[in-house]
């Protein structure tokens, strides 16, 4: 996409009732929405497969790829079965410890899927069918807009991603998550199946986040644990080391009485994705945005 067809591109933005409830039209209407997530952006869509598949296509991954699904803070819970944890993870333990997460910021929270999560959204782990929660955090303004898109969609869940195209598309190892809208109005913004809704302020919605890097959001899961700690602590798994620190987790998770593990591609952080030298830093509400490829 060039400069020109970029600056074309016309991005509504958080904040502004009337954007959010275009972007919320936009999604029920079977579009998907690149919208600030956290510190980053993410790409939503309807939960329903379909919808699903074609976002899959649109990032260059295999069409039956599980999505993640985000909500609104006060659903999260109703995404699990919580009569299915394991015998040493109590219910109210995980509860208050994935409310202290999404307190601080952007995370990702894997356990037992409840009956009513939509398939395309779930995934099987040895025998246990799985839902990832991925959700922006208390501190993030998007829930004005996850709330009117779940408003028009009648149901409680989305289906999200991270707004990026896959590896699969690229060749490249991995392809982080977009940390500026002018970057994803260059990848995404010709794509006339999606709509950018942006921060209004990029610098203050990192600034809101002062613990997570602008990668995509670490996953902690809880449907099995990894054995238990020195100390005897049943150990939680970090499945995904992105935005917020595995030392963080580990010091959120032991005040309420868990260890943490981490899976063996879980080492090493993320890293968030880097812009080229000298691209613009378009921060402001209601700014063009223009590519920085």
């Amino acid at each position: 996409m060039s400069v020109q067809q970029a600056t074309a591109v016309r991005t509504l933005v958080l904040g502004d009732p009337e954007d959010v409830r275009e972007a919320a039209a936009a999604l029920a209407a079977g579009r998907a929405v690149a919208h600030g997530f956290g510190n980053v952006y993410a790409l939503t869509c309807r939960p329903e497969r379909d919808a699903v598949e074609d976002v899959n296509r649109l990032k260059g991954r295999p069409a039956g790829q599980p999505a993640d699904l985000t909500t609104v803070p006060e659903r999260i819970p109703s995404a699990f079965d919580w009569t299915r944890l394991p015998d040493d993870v109590p219910r109210q333990q995980i509860r208050s410890l994935a409310e202290e997460l999404l307190g601080l910021g952007p995370i990702g929270l894997r356990g037992p899927a409840a009956d009513r999560v939509p398939g395309a959204l779930t995934a099987d782990d040895d025998g246990v069918r799985t839902v990832r929660v991925v959700a922006p955090g208390t501190r993030c303004p998007s829930h004005a807009f996850l709330g009117a898109a779940l408003a028009l969609t009648g149901g409680d869940f989305l289906a999200v991603t991270s707004a990026n195209r896959s590896h699969h598309a690229t060749g490249r190892a991995h392809e982080p998550a977009h940390w500026r809208a002018a970057g994803l109005a260059g990848e995404f913004g010709a794509d006339p199946g999606v709509r950018i809704l942006a921060h209004a302020d990029e610098e203050a919605a990192r600034r809101r986040h002062p613990f997570h890097r602008a990668t995509s959001v670490s996953v902690l899961s809880f449907h099995r644990t990894a054995g238990r700690t020195r100390s005897g602590l049943p150990a939680l798994v970090l499945e995904r080391h992105g935005s917020l620190s595995a030392d963080h987790i580990r010091a959120v998770a032991a005040n309420h009485g868990f260890g943490l593990a981490l899976a063996p591609h879980a080492t090493r952080p993320l890293p968030p994705r880097p812009y080229a030298a000298g691209s613009p830093r378009a921060t402001s509400a209601h700014t063009v945005f223009p590519s920085v490829s």
